[in-house]
Parts: structure tokens; sequence; C-alpha cells
């Protein structure tokens, strides 16, 4: 290794303007993230045409700030609204908006917060080190291996589920029903309905909006005159040492499979922060506290969809490859800069390949900065009268919707699973079902297909593959773990309550 050429190539980034870029990226990022319906791909895209006089360094640096924030910010509005601001933060509202509830928001903010710039960091020193060889498995997943990776992430379901399993598998059913919704991705054949809106697909961040936040808005209607205020408690802007030393190993493990699901293309932080927050449940002493409000769910969560910040730039890098809808964006950044991503860069461009390295370290570092600055301003929200905050909600959700497409369908369409989501709550069932089976049911279905397509219908043939058989016995192992786990909350729920009753 030529640490010449590294310390050379990573010198420029730590200019004054470089690092003001990056923050700048950072502080837009942490708000384009925060706010429902705006995605850290739409930031990315509408400032590529600002970075056209620019040079490598500070243009991809200021992308990649608004990468890094926008990782954290969605959790902002999900910890305080019930609202992912971004879908990578669905998970994270599991344990982080029943802290804000409880007046731990800050608290909450705080743990995202760290595990975010944790989870980042992870991910973006696993890019340095370990980027030729991850692209290289990355480079073995095809339709089988795409198709088993969706079966253990639709395996997570069951322990997402809450009390009821039964409730929470028939949320995951509805779920895959309304993801086989308009246009076949293989065929290009409508499917029950012919309705425009539909013709892509289901509107998956509209749906989102509906799931989470025009539920909460339907159910807390009834109750606004009456509701009463909840007082936050800020204590610090980041953990404290008690909390540290409790999601320390969620935050790794965390880290760790954000970063090696992110590196999969096609496969992203959602998907990361939900088979993270299933592990920590799996492996946590009290599991039956997860969905309650505890810092490890969190943690979890937050740790693996930004360790999936450095993972997407593995195979975009080294392959020419985009990871995920960002560094699709970013993978033009680079073209128009005159660089094309790819094995040649690591060869003719090695101190680009260095640089940017650094600058992903320095954007999760610009995170920190940006998010201690305003964990305080972000935790006061949860403070405000309900029928103030409720009226916003719905505003900020209704516009967020019609963002996407400036179509009034998505705003239609949000409204209407808005409703869904207040009925399903109102009887509990879990909406974190629905939202999983939307992201992994349109994946699964269109890769069984291509599979199939391509070995003449023999399905027996997954099982020659190894990485499908690893995913598959994975898939087997989370099911059994977690039917297990959930017998034994509610054991332990019922022997209370008795106890209590006594």
């Amino acid at each position: 290794m030529d640490f010449g050429l590294i310390f050379s190539s990573i010198a420029p980034v730590f200019a004054p303007e470089n690092i003001l870029f990056i923050l700048l990226g950072a502080t837009g990022g942490v708000l384009i993230g925060s706010i429902p319906g705006l995605t850290s791909t739409m930031g990315i895209a509408l400032l590529i045409p600002f970075t056209y006089g620019m040079t490598i360094i500070p243009s991809v640096g200021m992308l990649l700030g608004i990468f890094c924030g926008a990782m954290y910010g969605g959790s902002i509005a999900a910890i305080l609204i019930k609202t992912p601001g971004t879908p990578a933060a669905a998970a994270t509202l599991l344990d982080g908006y029943p802290m804000g509830q409880k007046g731990e928001a800050g608290r909450a903010l705080a743990i995202a917060l760290f595990s975010s710039f944790c989870g980042g960091m992870i991910g973006a020193l696993l890019m340095t080190f370990l980027s030729p060889f991850i692209s290289r498995m990355a480079l073995k997943f095809g339709p089988a291996e795409f198709f088993t990776l969706a079966v253990f992430g639709l395996s997570v379901i069951i322990s997402i589920s809450g009390k009821s399993l039964v409730k929470g598998l028939i949320s995951g059913f509805f779920g895959l029903l309304i993801a086989t919704l308009g246009m076949d991705k293989v065929s290009g054949y409508l499917r029950f309905t012919r309705l425009i809106g539909f013709y892509e697909g289901v509107p998956f961040i509209p749906g989102l909006i509906g799931l989470f936040a025009l539920s909460e808005v339907y159910a807390n209607i009834e109750n606004i005159l009456k509701s009463e205020k909840v007082t936050a408690k800020i204590s610090g802007v980041l953990p404290g040492w008690q909390d540290i030393k409790a999601i320390a190993r969620s935050v790794v493990t965390g880290g760790f499979i954000g970063s090696f699901i992110g590196a999969i293309p096609g496969a992203g932080g959602d998907i990361a922060a939900f088979v993270s927050y299933s592990e920590a449940k799996r492996s946590s002493k009290h599991p039956e506290k997860f969905g309650t409000g505890i810092p490890e769910g969190v943690a979890a969560a937050e740790a693996a969809n930004n360790g999936c910040t450095g993972g997407a730039m593995i195979p975009m890098l080294s392959l020419g490859v985009p990871g995920d809808s960002n560094t699709a964006v970013l993978m033009g950044a680079f073209i128009l800069q005159g660089f094309q991503p790819g094995p040649m860069m690591y060869v003719e461009h090695l101190d680009i390949i260095y640089a940017v390295f650094a600058s992903m370290m320095v954007a999760n570092f610009a995170m920190l900065i940006v998010g201690m600055c305003g964990v305080k301003l972000f935790a006061k929200v949860i403070s405000i009268e309900r029928k103030l905050l409720i009226p916003a909600i719905m505003v900020l959700s209704l516009v967020g919707s019609y963002a996407i497409n400036q179509n009034m369908f998505d705003v239609y369409f949000a409204l209407v699973m808005g409703g869904v989501g207040y009925l399903l709550q109102k009887y509990e069932f879990p909406l974190s079902p629905i939202l999983l089976a939307l992201i992994l049911g349109p994946m699964s279905e269109s890769n069984l297909r291509r599979f199939m397509q391509i070995d003449n219908g023999q399905f027996w043939r997954i099982f020659t593959k190894p990485i499908c058989v690893i995913f598959l016995v994975l898939a087997v192992a989370s099911m059994i773990v977690s039917v297990r786990n959930q017998r034994k909350i509610n054991k332990r729920v019922a022997r209370s309550g008795g106890d209590a009753a006594e």
C-alpha cells in the first residue's frame, strides 16, 4: 500500500473550502431527510447541476454530505411524529416514537445520532479497506440470490409482529397483496386495476406516509382537544455512558449488517434496518421490551441504515454498478466530472478513490456536528401542543406525498392508506409488516420469475447455489428463533400479569 499516495490524495479533502461544502451538504441532507416525502436521492439529484463548475473533491464531498445527513435526518421525523423521513428510517420509529411519547425524544435523537455516526464510520472504513473483496462477493448475486435475500427479509415479519404473530402475518400478507397492484415488472401486463397511478406499482412513499403519519393524525383527531402535551427531557446532545454501553453491541452489529447489505446492488437501508432490528431483538436478553421504546431498537436500525452509505459505494466505485438509488445519482456526478466508476478507477484514478474514502468519513463527522447542534431544537417539536402539531403533520404529509411525482393520485392514495392504517391500529394489527412487504414483495416476485425463466422452471436448482442456501437457512432460523422468543415473551407477560393480580 502506497502511504505517500494515500496522504497526498486525502490532504485536499481537509482544505477549508472542501470542509465547508461537505458541512453544507450534511446540513441540507439532515433537513431533507427530516421532511417526509423528500429523499436523499432527490436532494443529490437537485444539487448535481450546481456541481458542474466545481472540481471532483468538493462536488462529490457535498453530495456525500447530503447522502449521510439524510440517512440520519430520516430518524428525526420517525422519532418525533411517527413518520419516517426516509424509507430507511421506517424501523427507527418502532422504538424511537415510543421513546418520544415517554418524554425521551432528546435521548432518542441523541442515540440515533450517535448510532448513525458509528454505523456510517463502520461503512466508510469497510469501504476503504474491503471494497475489492466485497464487490467480488456482490458480483455473484443474480435473480436467485436476490429472491432468497428477499425471503430472508420477509422472515423478519415474525419478529416485528408484536404481541400476535397471526395478526403480524395477516398484515404482511395484506402488504404483499397490495404490492401486486399495477404493472407486472416482467411481462408489462396490468394486474387488478387500470388506474394510471398504479402503472409503476404502488406509490411507496405516499403509502408509507399514509400508514404511519396520516393514521396517527386520524387517531389523534378524536382526542385533539383533550390530549396532554408531552415534555421532552433534553440532558445532552449525545447519549450518556450507560446508554452507550447498552447499545454498543447493536451499533457494531448493525454497522456491519448495513455495510454488507448495502454492498448488494438493489438492496438498501430499509432492508438493512429491519434485518438489524430483528437481529438485535433476537439476540437480546429482554426481547419483550422491543417496540416499547428502548435504546437498542433505535441504535440497531440507525447503525444499519447509515452503514449502508459506505456499503452502497463499494459496487459503484469498484464495479460501476450502483448499490442503490443514491449511488446511481452519485455515479452520474462522477461521469459529469469525467470519471467513469469501475475497476479501472482503481488503476487510473486511485488518488480520487482515496479522496472519496476520506470525504465519506468527513461527511459522517459533519453529520455528527450538525446533529449535535440541532438535537435540542428538534426535540422541542414533541412539546408543541397537539392541536397545533397534528394539523401541521397533516399538511406536511400531504405536501410530501404530492412532492414525489407532483401527482394528486399519490395524495389520495396516502389518505386512503392513512384510513387503512388507522383501522388496523385500532384492532391491534401491526403496520411494520405491511411496509416490509411493500419493500420486498416486488423484489421477491420479479427475481423469482427471472430465475425460473433462466433455469427453465426448475426451482430445485435454487438449492444448488451456496448463497441461496445460506439465506434460506438464515430465514428458517430467524423464524424459529422469533417464534420461540415471542412465546417466551407472552409467557413472561402472562406470568407478570398473574403476579400483579395476586
